[in-house]
């Protein structure tokens, strides 16, 4: 008796199953708070070197006096005329105090510390480094789930993402902030992936898809839009900071709830404590197991150890031409749209709009993007709509980059709109990505061939603060950058193959086989040939091929 068939008696879509599911959406919520807790300690208002002439004037006076200069947030003023109309000179010295016009009265670090024009770049400096700690956090957190297990490797990387965000309320210099933020970003991607491989294993296939979704779209949106919404209400951004790190604790409370991988278990030749967890969803079920099946389980168990062949190693993967390149098409791919999801995610500064109605805006198109990905994946399959999607996304933020770059009185809505769009698709981008990247690495290395490649995405994240920083210099420069990643990311999703109704390679081998005749646009012709499938066939009949 298998894991599945033994999980089916204890119950698989059941109590347990349901506090599975309530305590990862509970974490999805936690940790979208968390991920970006560092843009909303970092917005930047609308600011102005300080003199002592504006004091009684309105912040719309005042922008109407800075904005004749080329940067009117970093100009430094002598006098000013009295109607306020013209400024009589410009000093050379550089600004040291500024007037900002708080968005909603939030008081960010950056306008606490005075991180703005010559000293603009130590936000992104620091923030660079959560990605570093991202990198490193996943490798180790990686390793230590394989070692002393998934649940607790959880509760650490969460009490990482605590410690960092608790300790940068007390940072004032560059180095304090760089050291804290690289702490907190160890709990990036670990804080969840481990929950999601628990709920994979204990959750039935019906439930865990739209479970999983449900979970990963509106709690995390939800968690987005209440990270303004709490920003706001408290004002400060040592407040934010506080309210926001303290719930990751709550992730102790799993270690007395979560039951710790059975499957894991048995591959530590603990399979005494993989029936003592089954059990206990059992029970928590109301389900009771025979003596029969779990001394089935346990000879299972054992003929599966002796039985165990030698495997295949990830290093062996770099001996087949074909797979090889395959693979790091695919780690290619994943890096670019890592890279531009965070990009974009974060960019809701400087677009005629408050950052947080923008950053709340954005978290809206999460739900909605996962449904029409789906249904495009099921329509055209995995490259198609990878690539279709990278193409569209691409064109929208080459759009938004144009009127911001040629109108410089450009209407907010049109810019808005434009954004929601290209964050709608990179939201779709994503999915479709991770779908897709998952399928094309054989299942003996697959593990192992993903946690590269988020290594590798949050290695290639460290760009994102800079790019968001030549935003400052040239408001249309993310935009084209992001045009230039996603037109090239279409193009290497075009030299893929397609792993839609195809049976996935288990081992190198079958790996190198894998799409080794496909062509660049063969996935037109099939797609097409299923449409014309399914207009010829019967209902019926339609409905037996497309579950097969």
């Amino acid at each position: 008796m298998d894991f599945d068939e033994i999980l089916a008696k204890c119950g698989n879509s059941h109590r347990y199953q349901y506090l599975l599911l309530g305590l990862y959406s509970l974490l999805m919520f936690v940790t979208s708070i968390h991920n970006f807790s560092q843009n909303v300690i970092g917005f930047v208002p609308d600011h102005w070197c300080y003199h002592e002439q504006l004091e009684h004037r309105n912040f719309s006076q005042i922008a109407a006096i800075y904005n004749q200069f080329e940067k009117p947030s970093c100009t430094r003023l002598t006098t000013i005329d009295f109607d306020g109309g013209n400024a009589t000179t410009v000093s050379h010295d550089r600004c040291d105090r500024w007037i900002y016009d708080y968005d909603y009265g939030y008081r960010s670090m950056n306008t606490e510390l005075n991180w703005v024009c010559d000293e603009a770049y130590k936000a992104p400096v620091g923030q660079s480094f959560f990605f570093v700690g991202s990198m490193c956090g996943t490798l180790i957190f990686g390793f230590l789930g394989d070692k002393i297990g998934r649940i607790k490797a959880l509760i650490l990387a969460n009490f990482f993402g605590f410690l960092g965000d608790f300790s940068t309320i007390f940072t004032d210099n560059l180095i304090a902030f760089s050291i804290t933020r690289f702490i907190s970003g160890l709990a990036i991607d670990a804080n969840t992936y481990l929950m999601f491989i628990l709920v994979l294993e204990y959750v039935s296939p019906s439930l865990r898809n739209t479970g999983l979704s449900m979970s990963m779209g509106v709690f995390y949106c939800l968690g987005m839009i209440c990270s303004s919404v709490l920003a706001v209400w408290v004002g400060h951004w040592k407040k934010f900071l506080l309210c926001s790190s303290l719930p990751l604790l709550l992730v102790i409370f799993f270690y007395f709830l979560v039951q710790e991988s059975a499957q894991w278990l048995v591959t530590r030749n603990d399979v005494d404590g993989a029936v003592r967890r089954l059990q206990r969803v059992a029970k928590i079920n109301r389900k009771s197991i025979s003596e029969s099946d779990i001394n089935a389980f346990r000879s299972y168990c054992q003929k599966s150890q002796e039985n165990k062949q030698e495997q295949d190693k990830f290093t062996d993967l770099l001996k087949t031409p074909h797979l090889r390149k395959t693979f790091f098409q695919m780690l290619f791919v994943f890096m670019i749209i890592t890279v531009c999801f965070n990009i974009m995610s974060r960019n809701v500064e400087g677009l005629g709009i408050s950052p947080f109605i923008m950053f709340s805006l954005t978290a809206l198109t999460l739900p909605i993007s996962g449904i029409v990905q789906a249904n495009i994946q099921n329509r055209i399959g995995r490259k198609g709509s990878s690539v279709s999607a990278t193409l569209l996304t691409g064109v929208f933020t080459a759009a938004s980059g144009i009127v911001l770059s040629l109108c410089k009185d450009s209407s907010v809505f049109l810019v808005v709109s434009l954004n929601l769009i290209s964050r709608f698709g990179i939201s779709v981008c994503l999915g479709s990505t991770l779908l897709f990247s998952t399928e094309l690495v054989p299942t003996c290395v697959r593990s192992r061939g993903l946690s590269l490649a988020h290594v590798a995405g949050a290695a290639a994240s460290l760009l994102s603060p800079y790019i968001l920083h030549l935003g400052t210099y040239y408001r249309a420069a993310p935009s084209i950058i992001l045009c230039l990643m996603f037109f090239t990311c279409a193009y290497v999703c075009l030299l893929l193959p397609e792993t839609a109704n195809r049976k996935l390679p288990i081992t190198l081998a079958e790996g190198e086989e894998f799409g080794k005749r496909d062509r660049m646009f063969d996935f037109l012709r099939s797609s097409r040939k299923k449409s014309n499938l399914k207009d010829e066939l019967e209902p019926e009949t339609c409905e037996k091929l497309t579950s097969s």
